[in-house]
């Protein structure tokens, strides 16, 4: 498509009409593709600033504070003992038993809520930076999963002080801990990519997102426990939820996990991670735009 001037005629002289504005409708899908795989390496290439701004969202948030970011180690163990000897009374069981699951699944479950609900503000929150600096939007991404990683990081004490309490050792079957833990960044990565540019999109789906958190929540095995459901425990490897919790809570318990559970896992994984870069390849030029 071109444009010519409309005071230029025929007999404009040869060098008038070469100048001519040449204008693009689009890109193709292969040139987005190469353009947000670009901004994924550029991303990694600046993981040390990424790492660097997790750390200090952490400062911020408890600055002024005596204990930091221990508060948050501190705050998730008390509620873990009351909650504790509330609900092994409530379900009749062995506090011995309970309290260590429940312990786990807390800060399991706290890292992923967390993560969902951060993800909503990702480009949002950064909007200064955005505007006033051309970074790769894969950055944003990495700093919210970092500083998610890094609060997880302090809450691991809590379940390791109950385990020693309770004696508890899992065994080699900890080390399956590992591969749950690279399935849960991968997942994180894309869920941020993708909510934090349908929320900076679409500024309702913040609040439904929380909704459907709290929802999730008491239908996935957090402060009960899956054989609780009797008959009903066949239908658990379709909650999504259930799948990825139990690929790193059940090892270090040292249960073993069904091979129904990690295709569940990796199955709703490789869809997210699918969907998500669909979107990003078409969003990321956009997203300082609404923002």
């Amino acid at each position: 498509m071109g444009y010519r001037p409309p005071h230029m005629n025929q007999t404009a002289s040869p060098v008038a009409r070469e100048s001519i504005l040449d204008f693009q409708a689009g890109q193709s899908f292969a040139v987005r593709n190469r353009q947000a795989l670009a901004d994924v390496r550029e991303g990694l290439a600046l993981w040390r600033l990424a790492t660097t701004l997790g750390w200090l969202d952490i400062r911020l948030r408890y600055r002024g504070s005596m204990l930091g970011p221990l508060w948050l180690t501190i705050s998730t163990g008390v509620m873990v003992a009351m909650l504790g000897f509330l609900y092994s009374k409530l379900f009749h069981m062995n506090l011995a038993e309970y309290l260590p699951f429940l312990a786990l699944s807390q800060v399991l479950w706290a890292f992923l809520a967390s993560m969902v609900g951060e993800a909503c503000s990702t480009f949002i929150e950064m909007v200064g930076l955005i505007h006033s600096v051309r970074m790769p939007m894969f950055l944003f991404a990495m700093r919210v999963v970092i500083r998610n990683l890094l609060v997880l990081a302090h809450n691991v004490v809590v379940f390791v002080v109950v385990f020693a309490i309770f004696r508890i050792w899992p065994g080699w079957d900890m080390a399956l801990v590992v591969p749950g833990v690279l399935l849960w960044t991968l997942d994180a990565l894309a869920l941020t990519l993708m909510l934090g540019g349908l929320c900076a999109r679409f500024r309702d789906i913040t609040p439904i997102v929380n909704s459907l958190l709290q929802i999730l929540f008491f239908i996935t095995p957090v402060i009960w426990k899956p054989d609780q459901l009797g008959q009903y425990q066949v239908y658990l490897p379709f909650n999504p939820l259930y799948d990825l919790l139990e690929i790193v809570r059940a090892p270090l318990l040292g249960e073993h996990v069904a091979e129904a559970t990690w295709a569940g896992a990796i199955g709703f994984s490789a869809m997210l991670c699918i969907a998500s870069w669909l979107f990003f390849i078409r969003a990321r030029g956009r997203v300082a735009f609404w923002v």
